[in-house]
Protein backbone atom coordinates (compact mmCIF):
# COMPACT_ATOMS: atom_id res chain seq x y z
CA UNK A 1 0.00 0.00 0.00
CA UNK A 2 2.81 2.39 0.93
CA UNK A 3 5.86 3.31 -0.58
CA UNK A 4 9.32 5.16 0.53
CA UNK A 5 9.49 8.69 -0.28
CA UNK A 6 12.56 11.16 1.21
CA UNK A 7 11.72 13.92 3.57
CA UNK A 8 13.87 16.40 5.53
CA UNK A 9 14.55 17.34 8.78
CA UNK A 10 15.03 21.01 9.94
CA UNK A 11 18.62 20.13 10.48
CA UNK A 12 18.81 19.61 6.68
CA UNK A 13 18.92 15.88 7.05
CA UNK A 14 17.54 13.88 3.82
CA UNK A 15 15.82 10.58 4.43
CA UNK A 16 13.93 7.95 3.71
CA UNK A 17 10.41 7.66 5.55
CA UNK A 18 7.45 4.84 4.41
CA UNK A 19 4.13 6.54 3.54
CA UNK A 20 1.02 5.32 3.18
CA UNK A 21 -2.49 6.75 2.17
CA UNK A 22 -5.99 5.62 3.29
CA UNK A 23 -8.49 4.68 0.51
CA UNK A 24 -10.66 7.72 1.29
CA UNK A 25 -10.62 10.55 3.13
CA UNK A 26 -8.09 10.66 5.83
CA UNK A 27 -9.28 10.66 9.27
CA UNK A 28 -6.21 12.40 10.61
CA UNK A 29 -2.67 11.14 10.29
CA UNK A 30 -0.55 8.87 12.42
CA UNK A 31 3.40 8.68 12.72
CA UNK A 32 5.03 5.18 13.52
CA UNK A 33 8.30 4.76 15.30
CA UNK A 34 10.22 2.07 14.40
CA UNK A 35 11.66 -0.64 16.87
CA UNK A 36 15.67 -1.00 16.68
CA UNK A 37 15.29 -3.24 13.60
CA UNK A 38 14.38 -0.67 11.19
CA UNK A 39 11.56 0.38 8.98
CA UNK A 40 11.40 -3.02 8.29
CA UNK A 41 8.50 -5.46 6.54
CA UNK A 42 6.86 -5.56 9.92
CA UNK A 43 6.66 -2.18 10.36
CA UNK A 44 5.78 -1.28 7.04
CA UNK A 45 2.91 -3.73 7.42
CA UNK A 46 1.89 -1.88 10.84
CA UNK A 47 1.85 1.65 9.18
CA UNK A 48 -0.19 -0.04 5.84
CA UNK A 49 -2.73 -1.07 8.64
CA UNK A 50 -3.16 2.11 10.28
CA UNK A 51 -3.38 3.21 6.27
CA UNK A 52 -6.19 0.99 5.61
CA UNK A 53 -7.97 1.60 9.04
CA UNK A 54 -8.13 5.46 7.50
CA UNK A 55 -5.33 7.60 8.57
CA UNK A 56 -1.97 9.15 6.52
CA UNK A 57 1.04 7.29 8.35
CA UNK A 58 4.33 7.70 8.03
CA UNK A 59 7.11 5.45 9.47
CA UNK A 60 10.18 7.57 9.68
CA UNK A 61 13.81 5.78 8.70
CA UNK A 62 15.46 7.06 11.81
CA UNK A 63 18.60 4.47 11.10
CA UNK A 64 18.97 6.56 8.01
CA UNK A 65 21.45 9.03 10.23
CA UNK A 66 23.96 5.80 10.57
CA UNK A 67 23.31 4.08 7.63
CA UNK A 68 20.72 4.32 4.94
CA UNK A 69 18.08 1.21 3.92
CA UNK A 70 18.75 -0.75 7.47
CA UNK A 71 16.19 -3.62 7.55
CA UNK A 72 17.06 -6.25 10.24
CA UNK A 73 15.30 -9.33 11.29
CA UNK A 74 14.76 -10.52 14.52
CA UNK A 75 17.48 -12.99 15.13
CA UNK A 76 20.14 -12.53 18.14
CA UNK A 77 22.60 -11.45 15.86
CA UNK A 78 20.28 -8.78 14.24
CA UNK A 79 19.41 -7.35 17.61
CA UNK A 80 22.85 -6.80 18.42
CA UNK A 81 23.52 -4.59 15.48
CA UNK A 82 20.33 -2.78 15.89
CA UNK A 83 21.58 -2.16 19.50
CA UNK A 84 24.53 -0.80 18.20
CA UNK A 85 22.69 1.43 15.91
CA UNK A 86 20.59 2.49 18.44
CA UNK A 87 23.61 4.05 20.04
CA UNK A 88 24.59 6.33 17.82
CA UNK A 89 21.15 8.25 18.10
CA UNK A 90 20.34 10.60 20.45
CA UNK A 91 16.43 10.92 21.60
CA UNK A 92 16.84 14.64 20.58
CA UNK A 93 17.89 13.39 16.88
CA UNK A 94 15.36 10.97 16.75
CA UNK A 95 12.98 13.49 17.76
CA UNK A 96 13.67 15.50 14.88
CA UNK A 97 13.30 13.10 12.23
CA UNK A 98 9.73 12.33 14.03
CA UNK A 99 8.59 15.79 13.64
CA UNK A 100 9.53 16.16 9.93
CA UNK A 101 7.50 12.93 9.76
CA UNK A 102 4.39 15.16 11.29
CA UNK A 103 5.07 17.71 9.33
CA UNK A 104 5.05 15.93 5.76
CA UNK A 105 1.08 14.36 7.16
CA UNK A 106 -0.25 16.93 9.36
CA UNK A 107 -2.52 18.62 5.88
CA UNK A 108 -4.05 15.03 6.98
CA UNK A 109 -5.68 16.75 10.06
CA UNK A 110 -4.70 15.73 13.95
CA UNK A 111 -1.81 13.81 14.07
CA UNK A 112 -1.02 11.11 16.46
CA UNK A 113 2.14 8.88 17.37
CA UNK A 114 2.71 5.18 17.74
CA UNK A 115 5.81 3.35 18.53
CA UNK A 116 7.19 -0.28 19.73
CA UNK A 117 10.48 -1.15 22.03
CA UNK A 118 12.39 1.96 21.12
CA UNK A 119 9.73 3.75 19.49
CA UNK A 120 7.46 3.03 22.18
CA UNK A 121 9.93 5.22 24.48
CA UNK A 122 10.13 7.77 21.66
CA UNK A 123 6.81 8.27 21.18
CA UNK A 124 6.43 9.06 24.50
CA UNK A 125 8.82 12.15 24.53
CA UNK A 126 7.40 13.03 21.28
CA UNK A 127 4.42 13.25 22.71
CA UNK A 128 6.10 15.50 25.82
CA UNK A 129 7.76 17.96 23.58
CA UNK A 130 5.92 17.83 19.92
CA UNK A 131 2.30 19.45 19.27
CA UNK A 132 0.80 15.70 18.79
CA UNK A 133 -2.78 14.95 19.35
CA UNK A 134 -2.47 11.44 21.07
CA UNK A 135 0.31 9.26 21.48
CA UNK A 136 0.13 5.40 21.88
CA UNK A 137 3.24 3.58 23.21
CA UNK A 138 3.42 -0.13 23.03
CA UNK A 139 6.35 -1.55 25.46
CA UNK A 140 8.59 1.33 25.86
CA UNK A 141 10.86 1.88 28.70
CA UNK A 142 9.36 5.27 29.55
CA UNK A 143 10.44 4.88 33.75
CA UNK A 144 13.23 7.29 33.16
CA UNK A 145 11.62 9.95 31.63
CA UNK A 146 8.39 10.17 33.53
CA UNK A 147 9.62 13.67 35.27
CA UNK A 148 8.78 14.95 31.29
CA UNK A 149 4.87 15.23 31.36
CA UNK A 150 2.88 14.54 27.77
CA UNK A 151 1.19 17.69 26.28
CA UNK A 152 -1.75 15.10 24.78
CA UNK A 153 -3.50 12.01 26.10
CA UNK A 154 -1.07 8.59 25.78
CA UNK A 155 -2.45 4.87 25.94
CA UNK A 156 0.41 1.94 27.05
CA UNK A 157 0.54 -1.58 26.38
CA UNK A 158 2.69 -4.05 28.41
CA UNK A 159 3.12 -7.18 28.49
CA UNK A 160 3.03 -9.40 31.89
CA UNK A 161 5.89 -11.57 30.81
CA UNK A 162 8.01 -8.31 29.29
CA UNK A 163 11.67 -10.34 30.97
CA UNK A 164 12.80 -6.32 30.02
CA UNK A 165 10.15 -4.38 30.99
CA UNK A 166 9.18 -5.29 35.16
CA UNK A 167 5.63 -4.49 36.44
CA UNK A 168 7.14 -2.36 38.97
CA UNK A 169 7.87 0.32 35.97
CA UNK A 170 4.75 -0.25 34.66
CA UNK A 171 2.79 0.57 38.12
CA UNK A 172 5.08 4.08 38.40
CA UNK A 173 3.67 5.10 35.36
CA UNK A 174 0.53 4.21 36.60
CA UNK A 175 1.41 6.31 39.43
CA UNK A 176 2.68 9.35 37.61
CA UNK A 177 -0.52 9.78 35.33
CA UNK A 178 -2.93 7.85 37.15
CA UNK A 179 -6.13 9.17 34.51
CA UNK A 180 -3.79 7.01 31.31
CA UNK A 181 -5.17 4.51 30.36
CA UNK A 182 -2.24 1.24 31.27
CA UNK A 183 -3.22 -1.85 29.87
CA UNK A 184 -0.76 -4.97 30.81
CA UNK A 185 -1.35 -8.40 28.89
CA UNK A 186 -1.27 -10.94 30.67
CA UNK A 187 1.52 -13.61 29.67
CA UNK A 188 2.90 -11.89 26.94
CA UNK A 189 6.40 -10.99 26.12
CA UNK A 190 8.15 -8.11 24.80
CA UNK A 191 7.31 -7.50 21.24
CA UNK A 192 4.07 -9.26 21.29
CA UNK A 193 2.79 -7.33 18.56
CA UNK A 194 5.28 -8.11 15.92
CA UNK A 195 3.96 -11.66 14.04
CA UNK A 196 7.83 -11.84 13.14
CA UNK A 197 8.79 -12.72 16.20
CA UNK A 198 8.65 -15.98 18.86
CA UNK A 199 7.04 -13.46 21.34
CA UNK A 200 3.83 -12.47 19.43
CA UNK A 201 0.80 -13.18 20.97
CA UNK A 202 -2.04 -12.96 18.44
CA UNK A 203 -4.96 -12.30 21.13
CA UNK A 204 -2.67 -9.90 23.03
CA UNK A 205 -1.79 -7.95 19.67
CA UNK A 206 -5.34 -7.67 18.22
CA UNK A 207 -6.89 -6.38 21.26
CA UNK A 208 -4.19 -3.65 21.66
CA UNK A 209 -4.76 -3.03 18.09
CA UNK A 210 -8.28 -2.62 19.00
CA UNK A 211 -7.89 0.11 21.73
CA UNK A 212 -5.24 1.57 19.99
CA UNK A 213 -7.97 2.22 17.09
CA UNK A 214 -10.37 3.15 19.71
CA UNK A 215 -7.80 5.76 21.48
CA UNK A 216 -7.27 7.30 18.28
CA UNK A 217 -10.60 7.77 16.74
CA UNK A 218 -11.52 9.78 20.04
CA UNK A 219 -8.36 12.24 19.72
CA UNK A 220 -7.21 12.31 16.68
CA UNK A 221 -9.92 11.21 14.43
CA UNK A 222 -12.85 12.28 16.93
CA UNK A 223 -14.22 15.19 18.33
CA UNK A 224 -12.44 15.16 21.76
CA UNK A 225 -10.11 18.05 22.11
CA UNK A 226 -6.31 17.07 22.33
Amino acid sequence: MGEFTTIMARDGHEFQAWLAAPPGRARGALVVVQEIFGVNGHIRAVTDGFAAAGYTAIAPALFDRVRRGIELGYGAADQQQGVGYRKQITNETALKDIAAAAAVVKHSGRTGVVGYCWGGSLAYLAACELPLAAAAVYYGRVGDYLERKPRCPVVYHYGSADHGIPLSEVERIRAAQPAAPVYVYEGAGHGFNCDQRDSYDASAAALARTRTLDFFARYVAGSQPA
